[in-house]
């Protein structure tokens, strides 16, 4: 029997797999564990949302199956969010369409749009589905380091531009594809509109599509607000663009994201969603369009909550001993290992953080090579549990100090 499953041994081991085993463990032996691993928001959907699911869901004309590509109300909603936000326009028929989630689109993305050998240049280190949607596909990947200033969470954006083009003047065959995430996952890093301005006519010169993931534009502090690639100057002509609900509605289990933009890329996405699915449940789509129709206003709650959590974190740890710098985006704190621990690595560091601190967050190495030395600490839990989770932190680093 022929078990060789060509693009699934194309995927290594999952990371991330060891420190959720491990929690799993301790939790079954009674521990209390204070998770910060996975970004899964924990507040709840607002209200009117809700109500709006509900209100369609008794209606029996909804049960019916939907549209792959989304229901009109919700690409126009789309449209109208982007024209809104950043005065860009896109026709609802053809430059935009709705997805089961952002990861999931991603992956539906990569299958429609991705030859076999095709080159894709990913900024490391990365959330990994931006790699392994198209290795999935049978694309290969590069790699190039992600620069920052470890300080502010801004991206260095000239070395970055210069590693792409030292990246696409060696590939061969020459990439297809860029891979943009800002604010990042993991890393939190910021960008501005000059540095999209500058990837673009880069992108329009050399005949390379550029795919930014913007999921946690809503999720920004201390005035700093999210630029879309589109608003550079001929965008259109190489980008697409994703964007989910998931944190910025608390809508993760919803699975409701989208993309937009240059209408070869989105009516390939189009016509492969035509083939594998029949849409999500009308329901959970009309509620998605009241959303960003109505509801956006309800969003600056759900950002004050991860600013008061950011605060507190940073404070309580630094208290502790675990000296972290301030984001100015996502849900996530990219904490540098403290010194004692940084020859042990970020995996060794997580297990020995989990099983005597009681505290899960994820190793940076499971995001990149470039990750290691860092782990990411999602704001999923209450400010009452970050404060203990700090005590944690503090007993944790003084019997270390006494053993060490």
């Amino acid at each position: 029997m022929n078990t060789h499953f060509e693009r699934i041994e194309r995927l290594p081991d999952y990371i991330f797999a060891v420190i959720n085993d491990l929690k799993l463990q301790a939790r079954r032996a009674g521990e209390d564990i204070i998770d910060f691993s996975m970004g899964n928001p924990d507040g709840p959907t607002p209200k009117p949302i809700v109500d709006k699911l509900i209100e369609t869901a008794r209606k029996p004309k909804n049960h019916r199956y939907s549209i792959s590509k989304g229901i009109y109300r919700l690409r126009e909603a789309i449209c109208n969010w982007y024209a809104r936000r950043y005065n860009v326009s896109f026709d609802p028929e053809t430059e935009a369409v709705a997805t089961m989630g952002s990861k999931e689109g991603y992956v539906h993305f990569a299958q429609a749009v991705t030859n076999v050998g095709d080159v894709v240049v990913v900024p490391d280190p990365t959330y990994p589905i931006h790699s392994y949607a198209f290795v999935l596909a049978g694309a290969n990947v590069r790699k190039v380091r992600l620069p920052f200033n470890p300080s502010t969470f801004e991206l260095e954006e000239e070395k970055l531009l210069e590693s792409i083009k030292v990246a696409v003047k060696e590939a061969l065959p020459k990439p297809k594809f860029i891979i943009l995430n800002f604010p990042h996952n993991p890393t939190t890093v910021t960008t501005t509109l000059n540095f999209y301005q500058k990837i673009v006519d880069f992108a329009r010169k050399e005949g390379i599509f550029l795919i930014s993931d913007i999921a946690y534009a809503d999720i920004t502090f201390d005035g700093y607000k999210t630029p879309s690639i589109f608003q550079a100057e001929g965008a259109k002509e190489v980008a697409v663009e994703s964007f989910t609900l998931s944190k910025s509605f608390n809508m993760a289990g919803w699975r409701v994201g989208f993309m937009v933009g240059n209408r070869v890329l989105i009516q390939a996405l189009q016509k492969y969603k035509s083939w594998i699915d029949y849409g999500m449940f009308t329901p959970i789509q009309v509620a998605a369009t009241v959303a960003l129709r109505d509801y956006s206003y309800l969003v600056e709650e759900i950002v004050e909550t991860y600013r008061k959590r950011r605060d507190v974190l940073i404070e309580s740890f630094g208290n502790a001993g675990w000296h972290l710098e301030k984001p100015k985006a996502t849900m996530f704190v990219w904490a540098k290992i403290p010194e004692p621990f940084q020859k042990m690595g970020s995996l060794e560091f997580s297990k020995r953080l989990l099983t005597e601190a009681h505290i899960a967050v994820s190793p940076g190495v499971g995001f990149g090579p470039y990750g290691e030395g860092y782990v990411r600490i999602a704001l999923i839990e209450n400010e009452k549990r970050i404060r203990q989770a700090a005590k944690n932190v503090k007993k944790f680093l003084k019997g270390f100090k006494n053993n060490g």
